[in-house]
Parts: structure tokens; sequence; C-alpha cells
């Protein structure tokens, strides 16, 4: 993608076949490392979907061509492979412990010092997630070293698409400044591995709001963006000495310069332009505007390319979109920038929430005195990654569009993120996903089939569930229609007529659905319980899939009891005796069997009339546990297993009657069946747990005696304990699902 030489092929996402992933050596706090642990003999490749998150900054590096980064709110930060044509995630190897480091706040490189990239990492800044940290390499990422920090940072907060919050000093390579977003602007002075208070800047930090949203360099002189103003007070400050901190004269106030959002410079003309919104966005955005400083005369120039509301101010806009889609209901911010560095005075720059007339680029090519948007001419095409169509049959320009940037080797070659992909074009007309290799999906759910075409279905956040019948590409009929979910919140398959499928998410016409052909296609019920439109929670059917039990958990933690359908959901009634918010599994060989794990009281319940009573079984299992997972052996009749976060593996074999602690592991998050070793008698087990001092995926291939681990430091992917699936047709297979690197699978070498 980002290469001055590529064919039209190659710009399109997801056409390559998926690569084992570059081995990245794993973090550990303290100390730099390049020394690979000794693993299993497994490949470990990502299922194309393509994108599918929020690319929230993009950086091309000045100095050298072809050379590129990228980052995500969730799954971490990405280097483009120019030879391979595709990116290459950098964050693989951070562990179950480190989850939080996923989000990336900031990046930034190093003119002088092409191999140097530096990441500030840290997804929540609440009181429960961890701290943040800095990631300091020497060659492009391949391996690093890393600083923990005392403070937290937020790349999935608000305000993740401003920035970047990090930069190398102009003056000194030594010298790097990182603005945090609750206290204050940061220093260091040894290239990251130490940092302090830099206490002469004059913004004051709180427990609330963005701090610092941007830093820029212009010239040798530094800017820094506040987003806690008030819309009258300094919101950007500069500084030329690295010490003594000013605010910049007679800058921009108001409400639709309330918040910087970002900064380009261009040095040719020594303008630096800024984008301002009254919220920090991606969302809450209604008011915005573009200005320009002569940073040597200090005069501030409005080139707003369109005001929200349909009017122009100070540059003027060379399209019919500020007139025909235009009015009070057009209210928006501005996000990207984007200076040309061969062509003085071109600029490009971004509207953000923009939903009534949708987003656009508008690039200018004399300093913002005209500018015309991009959007109207715009050709998408999304052929190879066909969910970006969201059920609507034709793809919009974007939204949530914070990052941009332009090929320093190439005028015509743009890219922008948006909440679900990265485009790019080669003649600022045709527009492609360029996303191969950059999965962010966060995924819910996953089932792999005993037959038919696909090896995996996959529910999943934001973009509902896909039919995967291939691997290798994004799925041809991108995300499940009739009706289109936002997010999955179910999906189960009938065991013993396994074309039969049912899914639940959010949904704008239904919250539930089934099919008949194994999740090709899909029809919706004919009917929903009420509780449907705000809590569709999980589902099950039985194994003829003559029985639908669908439960519900509201946002705001209410549990209800499960309702129940015997005609394919055209009624329900409620089960009065299922334990209210739990998650309901079918035997998969006796369809008159049901069992839910009731973890408020630590009791298995069961049904042997098809789901239409239930009554305590075992008791005295683990109580309270935040996660845990109750499955049940492909092919046998009472055979579960419960994994249980704080307590490890418990099994039964008597259709919850009694269960057994099983002694193996002493921690287990989630729990998988799949194709029998050779020779065994047993399913081969898979599981997200602890055999030892770390969290790790394992299998097992005689009934959970003992456990190899399967996955290695390089491919650990934060986060891993939604769900796994292992392939019933093809030993060693698994799959694992992600919160933010999209669905990993791995077999045996």
């Amino acid at each position: 993608m980002l290469t001055s030489r590529l064919s039209r092929r190659a710009v399109l996402a997801g056409t390559a076949a998926a690569a084992a992933f570059t081995a990245v050596p794993v973090l550990q706090s303290g100390r730099a490392y390049g020394a690979e642990t000794t693993a299993p003999a497994y490949r470990w490749r990502t299922a194309v979907i393509g994108g599918t998150g929020f690319v929230t900054g993009v950086l091309f590096h000045p100095a050298v061509r072809g050379l590129a980064y990228a980052r995500t709110d969730i799954g971490g930060a990405y280097r483009w492979d120019d030879r391979g044509a595709r990116w290459i995630p950098l964050n693989d190897d951070l562990g179950w412990d480190d989850w939080n480091l996923l989000g990336v706040e900031a990046m930034t490189v190093d003119p002088a010092h092409p191999d140097r990239i530096y990441l500030a990492l840290g997804t929540y800044a609440q009181s429960w997630a961890g701290n943040g940290a800095v990631l300091r390499s020497e060659n492009r990422g391949a391996t690093w070293a890393r600083t923990d920090l005392s403070v937290k940072l937020g790349g999935n907060e608000d305000g993740r698409g401003t920035g970047e919050r990090l930069l190398v000093d102009p003056r000194d390579s030594d010298t790097l400044w990182l603005g945090t977003r609750h206290d204050g602007l940061l220093k260091s002075t040894d290239r990251g591995a130490t940092w302090a208070v830099a206490s002469t800047f004059p913004g004051t930090p709180s427990s609330s709001g963005q701090g610092v949203t941007l830093l820029v360099a212009a010239g040798r002189t530094l800017y820094a963006g506040w987003g806690d103003s008030d819309g009258t007070a300094a919101n950007l400050y500069r500084t030329s000495d690295g010490t003594t901190w000013e605010a910049v004269p007679a800058q921009p106030s108001g409400t639709s310069a309330k918040v910087p959002i970002r900064a380009a410079y261009d040095c040719h003309t020594r303008e630096l332009y800024v984008t301002y919104a009254d919220a920090p966005g991606p969302n809450g955005q209604s008011d915005g505007s573009v200005h320009k400083l002569a940073t040597a005369s200090g005069t501030w120039t409005d080139v707003t390319p369109v005001k929200p509301g349909g009017t122009t101010t100070g540059g003027t806009a060379r399209s019919s979109e500020a007139e025909s889609e235009g009015g009070s209901s057009d209210t928006f911010g501005y996000g990207g920038v984007a200076v040309d560095a061969r062509r003085p005075g071109t600029v490009v720059v971004s509207t953000n929430n923009r939903w009534a007339a949708v987003d656009t680029l508008y690039r200018t090519t004399n300093g913002g005195r005209t500018w015309t948007s991009l959007k109207e001419s715009a050709v998408l095409d999304v052929s190879e990654t066909p969910f970006l169509t969201f059920g609507a049959g034709k793809p919009k320009f974007g939204w949530w569009i914070q990052a941009v940037a332009v090929d320093p080797y190439d005028s015509q070659h743009v890219v922008y993120g948006t909440g679900a992909t990265l485009y790019g074009t080669r003649d600022l007309k045709h527009w492609a996903p360029q996303i191969r290799g950059l999965e962010e999906t966060s995924v819910r759910q996953l089932i792999s089939p005993p037959t038919g075409e696909a090896h995996l279905l996959s529910g999943l956040g934001d973009v509902g569930v896909m039919y995967h019948e291939r691997l290798t590409a994004s799925p041809s009929r991108g995300m499940a229609a009739n009706p289109v979910f936002g997010s999955a919140t179910g999906l189960a398959q009938a065991a013993a007529r396994p074309s039969y499928v049912v899914r639940t998410g959010f949904g704008d016409h239904g919250n539930g659905a089934y099919s008949n052909d194994g999740g090709k296609t899909w029809a919706p019920f004919a009917a929903q319980p009420a509780l449907a439109k705000d809590a569709p929670g999980p589902i099950a059917t039985n194994s003829d899939g003559s029985v639908l039990l669908w439960t519900f958990v509201h946002w705001d933690g209410t549990k209800y009891p499960a309702q129940r359908s015997t005609d394919n959901g055209a009624t329900w009634s409620e089960v009065s005796t299922f334990p209210k918010g739990a998650t309901p599994l079918a035997d998969p060989a006796d369809p008159t069997r049901f069992y839910a794990y009731d973890t408020d009281t630590g009791t298995l319940f069961a049904s042997t009339d098809s789901g239409a009573t239930f009554t305590g079984r075992a008791g005295g299992l683990p109580s309270g546990d935040s996660q845990f997972q109750l499955a049940a052996a492909p092919g046998r009749s009472g055979d579960l297993w419960l994994s249980t976060k704080t307590n490890g593996l418990y099994r039964s074999t008597d259709g919850g009657a009694s269960f057994t602690k099983v002694t193996s592991c002493w921690a287990s998050h989630t729990l998988a069946f799949g194709k029998a070793a050779k020779g065994a008698d047993y399913p081969a087990i898979y599981q997200v747990g602890s055999t030892e001092t770390i969290t790790a995926v394992y299998r097992s291939d005689d009934g959970a005696k003992t456990w190899v681990r399967i996955n290695d430091d390089q491919h650990q992917w934060g986060w891993i304990g939604a769900a796994i699936a292992a392939d019933p047709r093809i030993y060693g297979r698994v799959y694992i699902a992600t919160n933010g690197r999209g669905i990993q699978y791995g077999e045996p070498v």
C-alpha cells in the first residue's frame, strides 16, 4: 500500500495469502531483549477480514520512501512492509497481563534516524486499568526496549484520534516529549528511557479532560495543543528553547476552536495548519474550524473550508456540497490535517463526526484560499473487503476521519483512517482500502462447523457475524445481513444439524436471525421478546435445532430469565426456572437437554425437557467468578467442562450432577474441542488458561491430563479470553478470539 510503485491489485486490501507474522521478541519490564523462547512448532496467522477498527494515526517517515507506521485504538501499532505490500503488527508479543498496552495513544519517528520508532501505549486511563508505557526501537520495531510510566494513557478513550502526542525534538534526537491526558507534559532526555514532568509547561493537569492533544515541530519551535480550555483561554502553546513555554498570541477562540485536534507544518511556506473542534472526538463534535499560522509574522488566518451549518469562512469550498448538503443539521468538527512535502501550500484536512452529509476530505493547493471536496469525485472500491458496504449496497466515504497523511514522495498518494479501515488513493479519485495485514476486530464468538464450505463462523464487535469461506481473504458476503447487526452477542449451531445456525446482536431491524444453509444466508426471527431490542444476549439451540433459548442482560447489569421458542422464533415464552443472566448450553447429542451455570450461586442447572424447565444439580462450584465458560464435549451426552478464571477447570460426566476438579491447570478462561490426535479416543482440548506461571494457549491430547503450550512469546495478543474454537476436521487447528487483533489461528507446522 504505502509505496509509490504499486499495482492496482496491490493497493487493495486482503488479496495476499496471510503469511506467518515476523517474530518479535517478548517485552518484559526494565530491560531490552532480543532472544526468542523455545515454543512448539505452530504457525500463527490472522484470518483475513480487513481492518474493522479505528485507525487513529498514520505516519510516513519524511526521509525514507515507503516507510510508514499506523496506530489503532485497541489493536497495537503496525509498520508498512514495502516489499511485501502489507502491514506488520508490532505488538503481538504483549501478553495477557499487558492487555492494557494494546491501545496506542501516540507514536513518533525520528527524522534524523530512520530506524527509530517510539510508541506511547495505554488503552484506558481509568482507575481499574494499568499505567501506560513507552516502547522504543532502534530497528523499526523488530525489537523493543520498554519504560513503564507512572501515569495512565487513553488510546481507546475520547480524543484518541487527536495528536500525535509524542514527538522527537527536532533540535536533539535524544529529547522526546509526551503529552498526557491528566498529568501534563512529560520530557525525556535519554531517548525515552526515563521521563519527568516538564514543570514549566503552563497547562494545568486535571483528573478529567484531555490535557495535551497534540505536539508538532515547526522548524525548531515546538507547539502543544491543550484540550481543557473553555474556548476563551489559551489552548495552543509554544517553546523555542525547550524550557520556556508561552501561549501563542492572537490564537483562535470560541466554540469552533475550543479543542486543537491536529496540526501540520508546511516548511516551504512556514505556515502551521491547525484543525479544531468543540470536542475531542471522535464522537460528540458539532462545530469546528481550520486555521493557519504564519510562524514568521505571527499572523493567523481562518481557512475553514466549510463551516458546520453550510457556510464558508476564509477559504471557499469548490463543490456543490456547501450548498446542497448544508444547513443546521450538518454539524461536524475538523479532524486530520496533512501537508504535501513536495508542493508548497497543498494541504488536506478532514471533517469528523459529520453524519448528515457524510465526512469528507478537503484539499487546497493555494494555502487554503480555495478547497475542493474529494468525496464527490471519489470512486470507492471495497471489493476485497466487502463488509465495508455494511449491508447497504455501497460504501460511504468514511466516518471518524482523524488520521490523514500525504506520502512525502508522492503527492497523489493520500491515506486516511476511519472507524473501520484505512483508505488510500494514487490519483485523488480512485480509493480502496489499504489495510492488508492490519486486523483490529474485537471478536466475541467463534464456531468451527463440522461440515460445509466454511471452517469458521465469527461473531464480532461492530461488524456483526461473518461466514469465512476462506481464511486468507475477507468474507465475500461481508457482514451477515437480514438483519445487519452492529455487534454480535450470540452465535450457535445445531450439533446434529449443522446447517442450522442462529445469531443475536444489536440490529436496527431485528435482533435475532436464523440460517438453514450453515450461515451463508439469513432470515430474521418472525418475532422477538421485547427485551431483545435493548438487551440481546447469548442464544443456544438444541442438537436438532427444534428449540431456541435466548438470554438477556441489560447494559446496566440487570439480568432476566431466558425466553424459549419451539417454532424457529415465531413465538417466545419465559422460562422462569432458568437462572437469570446465565448463558445456555445445549447438549451436543441429546436434543432434550440444556445446561446453564449460575455463577452467582455456583450451581449447575439442567433441563431434560428441551429447556421448558430447569432444576439445580451440582452446587458448591466457584461462584462470583468474573470469567467462566461451560462447554460440552462433542458427540457425548452429559460430558461437561467448566472453566473458571480463579479456580481452574472442572469436569462432569453425568450431565452436571457432580463435578471433579481437574488438577492439571490452575486457571482456565475459555475452552474448545477439536479433532482428536491420531490414535486418541477423546477430542483434542484447547484452552486459554494457566498451567504454569503465564496465561497462554494450550492443547491437551489426553483428556486434560497433560497440556502443551502452543503459542509463543511472540504471539500473545493481549487479552484473549472471549472465545476459542477448534477445528473438528483438521487436527491441531485452533482459532483464537482477540480483543483488537482479529481472529488468530494456528496449526502445527
